[in-house]
């Protein structure tokens, strides 16, 4: 590995409470001094960094991969590759219905073609039941063994809660976290819209936030009665964001995650039958909303994510209640959260600490800092350089985003892995 020195580069790193001009020397992929050379340091590459931000890498904890069983909406080589061209250097990779993982065969096949992509780290989430059937739960020992870091149902339904209970005291035995999307299904029923006046004027089936708090609220119970840890997935309504601050005010061992894209749609961008904005959960009411973006101010939303969900064009071509839900969000994560910093919601400190130190901590992982001594994933950001969301030049296999036309004011210069590099603008 080669001997890095950053020149004059503006470090944001809030796991250390640090933002201001440093030099920063990389030695075998680990930072190993700020500001002064270590004694006998000779650097292999001198990076000069004026001008541009120093970021720890950014770590998604919602992708869907596709492969293996739906490459014709994306190919992990390929996101993967998108994935560091958007500055995010680990993700979570989510199991979905025709890509289940819940066996170690699985998880080897994605882990090799990672290794082969060369590109974004992946961490897996595995499986909570065998086939996400909801019917019996998946062997967590095996999965952890194979290398997963947490297991979840997705938006797929449990058969029973008596399961769920099950599942906490299974996954806790195995030493893995708990990833949770609230959704009480048999309330959800054929749903695809929010209950309110636009679902009604469109004619849509309505989901209503108790789908996602009642659910909720019951898991919640549980959890206080079992002391299991408990990440809660892609919250979408205040209810839930109220539920949350009560259950931290109780000490309770519970995280959460939002969707970028909730922070700054509502149910009024689907007014035209806008497919692209067809999402699970479904975009909700500008309250909503708003109680979100305070949510994730106020550190009762621990993250942020891209729920990257790739489609194909025509997944996104069927009327709307027949079309797929989601957004292929990786390209828009860094810069959406940007525009939460200029927006006046959040200082940009607490914005990279949302989408870099905050969802490292919940996996576990020693990653988002750029403390000495830690894994020098990074990104180099140039502030002054705009971009503009095209969808030409997307990169994903997915043109499933609402957000084309958008312009943002800076761009990813460059993204390194454990100081390799993964990718430079040029």
């Amino acid at each position: 590995m080669k001997s890095l020195h950053i020149k004059s580069a503006r470090l944001i790193d809030p796991a250390n409470q640090q933002n201001g001009l440093v030099d920063v020397f990389i030695q075998q992929g680990v930072v190993v001094a700020l500001d002064h050379a270590p004694d006998d340091f000779k650097a292999d590459e001198i990076i000069n960094a004026d001008g541009l931000w120093l970021l720890p890498g950014l770590v998604d904890l919602s992708v869907y991969l596709r492969e293996p069983g739906l490459e014709n909406k994306a190919t992990i080589a390929n996101e993967m590759q998108v994935a560091a061209e958007s500055g995010i250097t680990t993700v979570c990779a989510m199991p979905e219905l025709l890509s289940p993982i819940d066996s170690s065969a699985h998880i080897n096949l994605i882990q090799e073609k990672v290794l082969a992509a060369n590109a974004t780290q992946v961490e897996v989430i595995g499986a909570l039941t065998d086939g996400l059937k909801g019917e019996r739960l998946s062997n967590m020992g095996s999965l952890k063994k194979s290398g997963c870091i947490a297991v979840t149902q997705g938006l797929a339904p449990f058969s029973s809660l008596n399961l769920i209970r099950k599942s906490m005291d299974y996954a806790a035995t195995n030493d893995l976290k708990l990833f949770y999307q609230p959704i009480e299904h048999h309330l959800q029923g054929d749903g695809c819209a929010h209950e309110g006046a636009i679902a009604t004027r469109l004619g849509l089936p309505s989901i209503s936030s108790g789908v996602e708090s009642i659910a909720m609220a019951q898991i919640l119970l549980l959890v206080e009665e079992t002391n299991t840890s408990v990440h809660f997935c892609r919250l979408s309504c205040a209810k839930s964001v109220e539920l949350l601050a009560e259950a931290k005010h109780k000490g309770l061992p519970v995280s959460a995650d939002v969707a970028v894209h909730q922070l700054f749609l509502t149910e009024m961008d689907i007014s035209d039958f806008n497919t692209l904005c067809n999402t699970q959960p479904p975009l909700r009411s500008l309250r909503d909303r708003d109680a979100l973006r305070r949510g994730v101010a106020e550190g009762v939303i621990d993250a942020i994510c891209s729920d990257h969900q790739p489609h194909d064009i025509d997944a996104k071509l069927a009327p709307f209640q027949q079309s797929s839900a989601g957004i292929s969000g990786l390209e828009t994560l860094l810069p959406l959260t940007l525009r939460l910093v200029e927006e006046g919601v959040l200082s940009l400190e607490a914005a990279i600490a949302r989408i870099s130190y905050y969802p490292a901590l919940i996996i576990n992982k020693p990653k988002g800092s750029l403390g000495i001594g830690q894994v020098a994933d990074f990104v180099l950001f140039d502030p002054d350089k705009p971009k503009t969301i095209d969808r030409e030049t997307f990169q994903s296999k997915g043109k499933n985003s609402p957000f084309f036309g958008w312009g943002f004011s800076g761009s990813v210069v460059e993204t390194r892995i454990k100081g390799r590099l993964v990718y430079h603008y040029s």
